[in-house]
């Protein structure tokens, strides 16, 4: 086998273990040889199980970067350190995946996307909710003009009670908010994309703190605790774009509805609309009816075909990979994680002072 790109991963916690060294050890071009956490136990615990033998530990990442054998790192830290240590990262010349939302502040995905091109190398954020199969045939559809001009659309990232109670996740300060930063990034993410379109003009948002005050509330994950849940339980903004177009997102942890759809979006064109509220849907008008398409995404057609196998962060990651292998721009670029940056920013900003946010 040819020489293996040598990978760092800074970060061992669950997103660690949970989406990027299950993935990557599908990835034969690849080896991870460091491993860095502020828990040394958790980077031994990665390295034991998907470090090459001559794997390192490291508690400071500044360290890790002094090895100039190291080509990929792989940041996967809290919100607040994301722009400090990808930039020095891509200063120390190396390339950069780090797990969304891109920053905490939109001037610190600014100063990432700066970072990147002043260093020549490759930067991407993990949207990997673009790689699952119904985000990828839309994509297609979109693109076939079947849906004609997109001007409305929803970004769905709604849970009736999942707030996550471990980490740093109900931490104002470390995260930087909570249900929209954390899950109504995937959905915005994914729904600017389908519809290209990265030029806002105006945002008008509301973020609530209704529920998160309740003594032993009913969660997926247990209670939480009020005293530590200092983030919003829920969000809502609306984006309006500079050709007129418009988005209406939604994201709650804790919220009293049945419609419960994450990471989700629903597209409305001049040709006809998609949704992917119960499965995939494109519905439109031909020879004066209207008509509804549910698509198959499983790919069978032979009882002894299971279809296509690979999850969103398996083709995430090796998509990741050929872009550096080959050169190539990743699919998800700085420049376009920086606008849900910035959007999502000024929903927080609407919600304190009230007032519209208007981008220049």
């Amino acid at each position: 086998m040819d020489k293996q790109i040598r990978t760092a991963i800074i970060g061992c916690g669950g997103i660690a273990f949970g989406k990027h060294l299950p993935s990557l050890s599908k990835i034969k071009e690849t080896g991870i040889v460091a491993f860095c956490d502020l828990i040394p136990e958790r980077a031994e615990k990665a390295r034991a199980e998907y470090g090459l033998p001559e794997a390192k530990v490291y508690t400071d990442y500044t360290e890790l970067l002094q090895d100039e054998s190291i080509e990929v790192v792989h940041v996967l830290t809290a919100n607040d350190t994301h722009a400090e240590i990808s930039i020095a990262a891509l200063r120390a010349g190396k390339h950069v995946m780090c797990e969304k939302p891109m920053a905490k502040l939109a001037d610190d995905a600014k100063r990432m996307t700066a970072a990147a091109k002043e260093s020549g190398k490759k930067l991407t954020i993990g949207y990997n909710n673009r790689f699952r199969s119904d985000s990828l045939t839309l994509k297609k559809i979109v693109q076939d003009g079947t849906l004609g001009d997109i001007y409305y659309a929803k970004a769905h990232a709604i849970r009736r009670r999942g707030v996550p109670t471990w980490g740093v996740f109900l931490d104002e300060e470390k995260q930087g908010g909570g249900p929209l930063i954390d899950i109504g990034t995937h959905a915005l993410d994914l729904t600017l994309w389908l519809m290209d379109n990265y030029e806002p003009s105006v945002v008008l948002g509301r973020s609530f703190h209704k529920l998160s005050s309740k003594e032993n509330a009913a969660n997926a994950w247990g209670p939480w605790d009020p005293a530590k849940f200092n983030v919003e339980d829920s969000a809502v903004g609306l984006i309006v774009m500079k050709n007129g177009a418009t988005i209406s997102l939604e994201a709650s942890w804790a919220l009293n509805i049945m419609d419960v759809q994450e990471a989700k979006t629903t597209l409305c064109g001049t040709e006809g609309g998609a949704d992917m509220v119960n499965g995939l849907r494109i519905n439109g008008e031909t020879h004066g009816k209207l008509y509804l398409n549910q698509i198959s995404l499983d790919a069978k057609g032979a009882d002894f075909y299971e279809g296509q196998s690979d999850s969103a962060p398996d083709l995430e990651m090796r998509s990741w990979y050929d872009a550096i292998l080959h050169d190539t721009e990743p699919l998800v670029t700085p420049e376009q994680a920086c606008v849900v940056s910035e959007i999502l920013e000024a929903i927080y900003e609407s919600s304190r002072t009230g007032k519209a946010i208007y981008f220049e």
